[in-house]
């Protein structure tokens, strides 16, 4: 690793942490309350903790790792009202489900005492979050006041081509003042790719690939369905086929991962990622870069967006 003394740039590692985890320890199915968490020690990782869970109308949770920094981000159900120490409540109105609205979402910088209260919309039990948080690294920049993004905020990207056509809502990028936490939501159309051509970010190598640490947090129009996130190295050191379903978790410690919908089965997937470098540089696949040069001459998939503000 890179370190600078008496320097607040941050210590920069040339690769992530071996590999620790049994395959079937990336994969977190929910419990019979929904709840979906991981943290370093659980991950095997440096930085990136993660959390999805339900709030009741009127029922509050205080944010643990009060020194970090946290993205919280509405999933279903409807919002939160998020108490920064003890200033106002900050409303993040949510939506009905991923497919029925942009996300509200909020920063909180690190240092604070948060706390959360469940608003669920009319008629709905209980509203679903997520939570990601991380250490700081000391780098400048870094907002000291909780930011709400609202649904207008979100930057509606459309990549890829063809049945490679997805829809990714860029909520924290690098150009945002948080310090190590980037946050996005990919919608893929039923029988579509994402994540392709397949990339990783293990390796400290900029401006091609920088260390990200990154979990997938899954959901879809029809609870019923299920898709497909693969997981590999490109020497068959690992190769993991994982058939991820509605509220599942899976933690991409390290390789390629690209992800498949199923046909009939419209997909989400929120990525929260946390590293060293603010940025979301990474490298594909050398094998299959190749598929970069099918787009200029396909249409993008007609039903993409699939959400809009």
């Amino acid at each position: 690793m890179i370190a600078r003394s008496g320097s607040t740039e941050p210590v920069i590692h040339a690769a992530k942490l071996p590999s620790r985890l049994p395959p079937e320890m990336l994969h977190i199915r929910p419990g019979a309350d929904g709840v979906v968490a991981t943290d370093p020690r659980r991950s095997g990782w440096r930085y990136l903790s993660f959390r999805a869970f339900g709030l009741r109308e009127g029922e509050t949770l205080i944010l643990d790792r009060p020194d970090e920094e946290a993205a919280i981000v509405t999933i279903s159900g409807g919002g939160v009202a998020v108490t920064v120490d003890d200033g106002p409540a900050l409303e993040l109105r949510g939506r009905r489900s991923v497919f029925e609205g942009m996300p509200w979402s909020g920063y909180i910088p690190a240092g604070s005492t948060t706390r959360l209260t469940g608003r669920p919309m009319p008629g709905m039990q209980a509203a679903v979050v997520a939570v990601a948080q991380a250490p700081l690294t000391g780098r400048p920049g870094v907002s000291g006041k909780p930011i709400v993004v609202g649904p207008t905020d979100v930057e509606i990207e459309l990549r890829g081509a063809g049945n490679a056509t997805r829809q990714v809502n860029n909520i924290m990028m690098p150009g945002f003042p948080a310090d190590r936490l980037l946050i996005c939501e990919v919608f893929t159309p039923a029988g579509n790719w994402s994540g392709w051509p397949p990339h990783k970010h293990d390796v400290d190598d900029p401006p091609r690939e920088a260390v990200l640490e990154e979990t997938y947090f899954y959901q879809f129009a029809r609870p019923e369905g299920w898709a497909i996130q693969r997981i590999y190295h490109r020497d068959g050191s690992r190769d993991l086929m994982l058939a991820v379903r509605h509220g599942d978790l899976v933690m991409v410690d390290q390789g390629y991962h690209p992800f498949a919908s199923t046909q009939g089965y419209d997909a989400y997937f929120l990525n929260a990622l946390a590293g060293d470098r603010r940025t979301m540089a990474n490298s594909d696949d050398p094998d299959l870069a190749w598929v970069r040069t099918l787009w200029p001459s396909m249409a993008l998939d007609p039903r993409l967006p699939l959400v809009h503000p």
